[in-house]
Formats: C-alpha cells, sequence, structure tokens
C-alpha cells in the first residue's frame, strides 16, 4: 500500500469521516498561525482554531464557527488495534500486548519493572516497510519482554506482559 493510499478515520462528535491523503493534499488549507486555520472545500470557507491537543490519544479539539468539536484522528494502525480489541482497553486491565501485525521489531523502548503511562512509545515494529510505534493504552508496569530488538514476529505473537 503507499502513502496516498492510506486512509484516516476521524471521529467529530457524532459524525465518522475517512480521508486518505490524497484527499487531505487536495484540500485548500491556509495555516495561518500556530493554532488558526482556513480551509475552503466546495467554495466555502471556514475558519478553525486548534483549542486543545492530546497527542498520545490522537485527539483534538477544534471550534469552528464558535462552535466545540471533540475530534479523534485514527490511521491504519489505529484501526487494526481497534479491529484486535486494543481501542477499547480503559475500562479492562491488560495484561499482555501483542503483534497487531508480522514484522520486525526493531527497537524496545522499555525495560522490565519499568512504569508506563498511556501514551508512552513501548516498540517499534517494521511492517510492510513502514516502521510502526506501537503505544501503550494503558497505565502499567512492565512485567516481561517477550521479544528482542532485531526478532521477527507474528500476527497476535507475544510482545510484553504487564503487571
Amino acid at each position: 500500500m503507499t502513502d496516498s493510499q492510506k486512509t484516516y478515520l476521524v471521529k467529530a462528535g457524532e459524525f465518522t469521516f475517512s480521508f486518505d491523503k490524497k484527499e487531505i493534499t487536495a484540500m485548500d488549507c491556509i495555516q495561518r498561525t500556530a493554532t488558526d486555520f482556513n480551509l475552503i472545500r466546495n467554495n466555502r470557507s471556514v475558519n478553525a482554531t486548534l483549542v486543545d491537543t492530546d497527542p498520545a490519544g490522537k485527539k483534538l479539539t477544534v471550534e469552528v464557527e464558535g462552535e466545540l468539536f471533540e475530534v479523534e484522528i485514527k490511521d491504519e494502525l489505529d484501526q487494526v488495534l481497534d479491529k484486535m480489541g486494543f481501542g477499547a482497553v480503559s475500562g479492562k486491565q491488560v495484561k499482555e500486548i501483542k503483534a497487531p501485525m508480522p514484522g520486525l521489531v526493531l527497537e524496545i523502548a522499555v525495560t522490565d519493572g519499568q512504569a508506563v503511562n498511556q501514551g508512552d512509545k513501548i516498540l517499534i515494529l517494521e511492517a510492510m516497510k513502514m516502521e510502526n510505534s506501537i503505544m501503550i493504552h494503558t497505565n502499567a508496569t512492565i512485567k516481561r519482554i517477550a521479544v528482542s530488538a532485531g526478532q521477527a514476529v507474528e500476527k497476535g505473537q507475544l510482545l510484553i506482559e504487564l503487571e
């Protein structure tokens, strides 16, 4: 899959949209300041202000014409993790991190016994010539690292055990 074919799932309030890289680059969007943007679409000009960001959760609060929208952006890896059940972990205790796809472990960013927080990078998995940062979706302590850097892994293989 080429970079332009990647699909992003965007939830804004009760609405869900999907965009690919080609559609995003075709939009006429001008960044006026660090937080103010102007978008022209279908001959309509819209001003938007970025009010708040949560990069770990890939969430934004955007004000458009005086109305606030909670926006959540999910790339393809996030969508795969949702399908595997990792997207709804806030209410349950996660005990294991498994490979969302086959690949090669490039880097392990944690150690046994380390306390990690939601949004922390756990490891980097290379799959289909792309580096994917695997983030933790809850606060936890690393019990055991089951893989090593340079190791090939299969989809669903145990990567890290959590306490």
